[in-house]
C-alpha cells in the first residue's frame, strides 16, 4: 500500500539586479533539464529596473546516466497531484519571502517550455497576484480552467514561439497560437528555435 506524509524540503532559486531599485520583479521558471543558476543568465540584459528570481524545479536528475551534467524537473507523471499543489505552495512561500509587503510593483510569470505549465498553474491558482503571464513555448496546462470572463478579459496572457521550435512543427504552432488566442493570450513569434529570444522579450516588456 503506497503512503504520503509532509515534511520540510529546502528549495533553490537564483536572483539578479537589486531589488531596492527595480520596478518590476519577474519570476523565471525553467524548462526541463535546466537548473536556476544558468537559466538566469539568459535575463541579465533586461536592465535595472528588474529584479529576475529564478526558483529552481524541486527534482533534480542527472541528464545522462548516473554522472555528470545535472538538471531539474518540475514534475513528472508520477504524483502529478501532489506535485502541483507542493509546486504552488512553495512558490508562494517565495514570492512571500522576495516581496513580504506586496509592494505594488510590476510582477511577471514567465515560464519556459515544461516551466509555463506551473507558471500558468500559480498565476491562476497561487497568491502571486502577478500583473502579466508568459508562457514561452509551452503547452497551456489540459488541468487548468479558466471562466469565460477571465478570457474575454485576460490582457496580460502572452504566448511566445520559435519559427523553428522542433517541438511545434508542421501545424502544431498553428494550433497554438489559435489556442492560447482563444483564452485571451497575445501572441508573438519570432525567428528561432526553442530557446529565449532577447530582443522579443525585450519588445513584450516594454510594450506593457
Amino acid at each position: 500500500m503506497l503512503h504520503e506524509f509532509t515534511s520540510e524540503k529546502t528549495f533553490r532559486y537564483a536572483t539578479s539586479g537589486e531589488l531596492s531599485t527595480a520596478h518590476t520583479i519577474i519570476y523565471v521558471l525553467h524548462g526541463y533539464g535546466q537548473l536556476s543558476e544558468f537559466f538566469i543568465r539568459k535575463f541579465t540584459t533586461l536592465g535595472e529596473g528588474f529584479f529576475v528570481v529564478a526558483p529552481e524545479g524541486m527534482h533534480r536528475f542527472y541528464l545522462n546516466g548516473t554522472s555528470g551534467r545535472v538538471g531539474a524537473s518540475w514534475m513528472t507523471k508520477e504524483a502529478r497531484e501532489t506535485d502541483i499543489a507542493d509546486n504552488i505552495h512553495w512558490l508562494n512561500e517565495l514570492a512571500q519571502r522576495i516581496n513580504p509587503d506586496n509592494h505594488p510593483r510590476r510582477k511577471i510569470i514567465l515560464g519556459f517550455s515544461q516551466g509555463g505549465a506551473t507558471a500558468a498553474r500559480w498565476y491562476y491558482n497561487g497568491k502571486i497576484h502577478a500583473h502579466q503571464l508568459i508562457m514561452w513555448a509551452s503547452v497551456f496546462p489540459p488541468d487548468l480552467t479558466i471562466e469565460e470572463e477571465v478570457k474575454m478579459n485576460e490582457s496580460n496572457g502572452i504566448f511566445v514561439l520559435g519559427s523553428d521550435d522542433p517541438y511545434f512543427q508542421e501545424k502544431k504552432d498553428e494550433e497554438a497560437f489559435h489556442h492560447f488566442q482563444q483564452l485571451g493570450f497575445t501572441t508573438f513569434s519570432f525567428d528561432g528555435g526553442h530557446d529565449l529570444d532577447e530582443n522579443t522579450l525585450s519588445k513584450i516588456l516594454k510594450e506593457e
